[in-house]
C-alpha cells in the first residue's frame, strides 16, 4: 500500500521541525524545545525526506551535518515558514489572541519579584499562552545565544552592546550603598563616599569586585571606592541578606531595599552618593516578523515596568 503524502499544512510543521533541528543542533535538543519527543521529531524529519525524496541531514553518533539538498531547503524552509507566519497574522487581524509558547530569560532577582507581577497579567490577558520562565544571571548577564537556546528574548540588566540585535530599554534602576546599623555603633555612619572604604564589604560579581564608583549627585563628582569584599556572591538576595545581617556594605537596586529600610534593618550610607543606575532592556533577535506572542509580551514589560 502506497504511503501518502502529507499535506500542505503538514508539510508547514514538518519544515518548522526541520528548521528547528538544524538551529538547535541536535534532534534531541529541538525536541525538548519544542516539547515534544526526540522519536516525533525524528519521523518528522524522515516524512519530510520522502515527501522532497532528498536525502537532509547525514547523522552519526556524535554529529549531524546538512546534505548539499539540505542546505538549499535549509533556507528556502525558513523563508516560507516566516511568510506562512505573517500571511496567517495578516489574515486574522491585528486584533488576534496570541497562542504558543514564550521562552523568556531574565535575572534571578528581576524575574523572581519585580517581573512576576507583569508576567501574571499577561498570562491573564492572553490565556491560550505559556511562558517558560527562565532565570539565571550569566557573567555581565550575556546576551544569550537564542537559536542554540531556543529564547525567543531576553530582559537583560545592564547596557547590550551586541549589534546583532533588538535592544528596546524599559528603564533604570538606581543603586545605592547601604549597611547594617549594626556596623555604626561606635559613631554615625558615612556621609562621604571615601569613608566607605575602611568598612567589610560585600561584593557583587556581575557587578562589582574591587571598586565601587559613586558619583554625587549635587556637583557630580565621582569616587572610587576601594574595596577588599569579606564576601563575593552571585547572588543579589544573598548579598542583601547578608547586609541585613551585619556581614558588610553592600551596592543594591533601591527597589530592591525599600522594605529593609523603612523598617531600618538596613541604613542608607553617604546618602548624596549614588552608583551608576542599572540599565533594564527587553532583547531579542532581529526578524523580518514578529509573532502576536512576542510583540504583545514586549508591550506589557515596556508599560508595567516603570510601575513595578
Amino acid at each position: 500500500m502506497a504511503t501518502s503524502l502529507p499535506t500542505s499544512a503538514d508539510r508547514i510543521e514538518l519544515m518548522q521541525t526541520f528548521v528547528r533541528i538544524v538551529e538547535a543542533g541536535s534532534l534531541s535538543a529541538a525536541a525538548a524545545q519544542m516539547g515534544t519527543t526526540q522519536p516525533t521529531v525524528s519521523r518528522r524529519l524522515q516524512a519530510l525526506e520522502r515527501s522532497l525524496g532528498v536525502r537532509l541531514l547525514q547523522r552519526s553518533t556524535h554529529a549531524m551535518k546538512l546534505t548539499e539538498d539540505g542546505e538549499r531547503c535549509f533556507e528556502r524552509a525558513r523563508e516560507l515558514i516566516l511568510s506562512w507566519t505573517a500571511f496567517e497574522a495578516e489574515v486574522r487581524g491585528a486584533g488576534d489572541q496570541p497562542e504558543g509558547r514564550l521562552r523568556v530569560v531574565a535575572p534571578h532577582v528581576f524575574g523572581q519579584q519585580l517581573l512576576v507581577g507583569p508576567l501574571a497579567a499577561y498570562l491573564h490577558r492572553y490565556p491560550q499562552m505559556t511562558v517558560e520562565w527562565l532565570l539565571h544571571d550569566g557573567p555581565q548577564d550575556r546576551t544569550p545565544d537564542f537559536i542554540a537556546e531556543g529564547v525567543d528574548l531576553a530582559i537583560r540588566v545592564g547596557e547590550v552592546t551586541d549589534p546583532g540585535v533588538v535592544a528596546i530599554r524599559l528603564s533604570e534602576v538606581p543603586r545605592i550603598a547601604v549597611g547594617a546599623p549594626s556596623l555604626f555603633t561606635d559613631g554615625p555612619p558615612p556621609v562621604h563616599a571615601r569613608d566607605l572604604e575602611a568598612l567589610p564589604w560585600l561584593a557583587a560579581r556581575n557587578f562589582y569586585r574591587t571598586e565601587v564608583v559613586l558619583t554625587h549627585e549635587t556637583t557630580g563628582e565621582a569616587y572610587r571606592v576601594q574595596i577588599r569584599p569579606r564576601m563575593i556572591t552571585d547572588s543579589l538576595n544573598a548579598l542583601r541578606s547578608a547586609a541585613v545581617l551585619g556581614v558588610g556594605v553592600g551596592v543594591l537596586s533601591t527597589w530592591m531595599l525599600a522594605d529593609e529600610l523603612a523598617a531600618g534593618r538596613l541604613l542608607h550610607l553617604a546618602p548624596q552618593w549614588q552608583a551608576a543606575p542599572a540599565p533594564v532592556y527587553v532583547v531579542y533577535p532581529y526578524a523580518r516578523f514578529y509573532p502576536a506572542r512576542l510583540r504583545r509580551f514586549v508591550e506589557a514589560m515596556r508599560t508595567a515596568f516603570p510601575a513595578a
